[in-house]
């Protein structure tokens, strides 16, 4: 098929290269020069693994261009509208200024047949609003909702074999079952693999992709609140995590405690859900998502302080090494990152901080250039008075005291997404602390 992706950011460049290495054709358009630039070149403007790869075998193909000009979308039959929601500024709202822009900019190239299909994470009825201006430029055009889950670090697999697939259409019989049948073909190679597959309305499938972060949301805030209990009574959150996984209700998945989420989708959209709550009138309906947010910020706090009892109740002018500034592992994001803030709050106290990342220093010097930054783990925690781990990437999952030693100043360890072994620390002479963890 021929597809145009507007927005070409994190969600928009995976998905147009992915299009066009299961076959279709596929043209990315962007209203950012540079960007546009190095996509073209086959180069992924974030860090994304297997994004590079796919980049390059899709454009040699000859199957994914991309432009700055809307007007390069006009041989395409489908429009997938892929630009950001932030948030707004002052407010918990999400900011549908791009969404707006790019569908008002498709509009004077649609076609009879041709279907806008929304991924973006919006606002329930948007949809509804967006396909009016869709039906009244082209009477002959239609819009979908076709919410996107992608994980990052996983954004190439989630796309090409996503775990399901949900589409939102119009309400008139004829026309959704016309949108159904573009979309099955879109995703012929998932639909071929069996991949569950939910055809519903347009507010349905808007709620369902923010209803998920919501809920994902909630089960990580859970378990870092009942981190906090253990910390007080000397329980094991880990062990406690495990026991209640096992039951199927619950499972284990998201249920690891930690100094919180981040990334540009939970935080928001979580804000964007309760705003949007309050908006309908329904307000009371989410307004546990406040608390959701306010246990999560709070684990920032408490590893801050927590550094600071352990650097004997003041920071300034102590060593502290941070590894890991994105807000997971295999990503260079920094948006919202709870490693990042940590880090900015106590070069904030007085603190030396010297940070360092496998891919986010580029991203996280940009926004916090007051922080010192270096290359490696090794350069971080030299003459370090205490070592922090804020970011569970492998390299740092795997490190042991004997890595350290000789290198530090201070045998003292935040482990801030409890992914080492405690005892290995406490039995080389380490003050190891963790989440929840005795």
């Amino acid at each position: 098929m021929k597809i145009s992706v507007v927005g070409c950011g994190y969600l928009g460049a995976v998905h147009a290269a992915a299009m066009a290495e299961l076959g279709h054709d596929v043209i990315g358009i962007d209203v950012d020069q540079a960007k546009i630039d190095a996509l073209a070149a086959g180069k992924a403007p974030f860090f994304e693994p297997g994004l590079p790869e796919i980049l390059t075998s899709a454009s040699a193909s000859g199957r994914l261009a991309f432009s700055i000009d809307t007007s390069a979308a006009k041989d395409a039959t489908v429009h997938f509208i892929a630009v950001g929601t932030p948030q707004k500024p002052g407010s918990h709202s999400a900011d549908m200024t791009y969404v707006d822009a790019a569908v008002d900019a498709l509009l004077p190239f649609l076609k009879p047949g041709d279907l806008v299909v929304g991924k973006s994470t919006v606002p329930v009825g948007t949809a509804a609003r967006l396909a009016e201006k869709v039906r009244t430029a082209e009477p002959k055009a239609d819009l979908a909702w076709n919410p996107e889950f992608l994980r990052e670090g996983f954004a190439v697999k989630d796309t090409i074999s996503p775990d399901r697939l949900v589409y939102g259409v119009s309400p008139d019989p004829e026309a959704g079952a016309a949108a159904k049948a573009v979309l099955d073909e879109v995703y012929a190679k998932a639909l071929s693999e069996d991949t569950p597959l939910v055809v519903t309305d347009y507010a349905t499938a808007e709620l369902v992709k923010i209803s998920a972060n919501a809920f994902l949301a909630t089960k990580i805030s859970f378990i870092n609140a009942i981190a906090e209990i253990a910390d007080v009574t000397g329980a094991n959150v880990t062990e406690l995590a495990d026991a209640i996984g096992y039951d199927a209700r619950i499972g284990r998945r998201f249920l690891n405690a930690g100094i919180g989420f981040g990334g540009g989708c939970l935080p928001k959209d979580i804000r964007a859900f309760g705003a949007r709550a309050e908006e309908l009138g329904r307000g009371e309906s989410l307004a546990f998502l406040k608390e959701v947010d306010a246990i999560n910020l709070r684990r920032r706090q408490y590893v801050v302080d927590l550094v600071v009892d352990m650097l004997g109740g003041q920071a300034f002018e102590k060593k502290v090494a941070v590894l890991g500034l994105a807000f997971k592992p295999d990503s260079d994001d920094i948006r919202d990152s709870p490693a990042l803030d940590i880090a900015v709050q106590l070069n904030g106290l007085g603190a030396v901080v010297s940070a360092t990342d496998p891919h986010a220093i580029s991203n996280a010097r940009a926004k916090h250039p007051q922080l010192h930054y270096v290359e490696d783990a090794r350069e971080a925690v030299k003459d370090a008075e205490i070592v922090l781990l804020l970011t569970e990437w492998n390299e740092y999952r795997e490190l042991v005291p004997a890595d350290l030693e000789g290198l530090v100043a201070g045998k003292k360890i935040v482990d801030g997404r409890n992914v080492l072994t405690s005892a290995t620390w406490a039995d080389a002479g380490w003050e190891y602390r963790a989440m929840g963890r005795p």
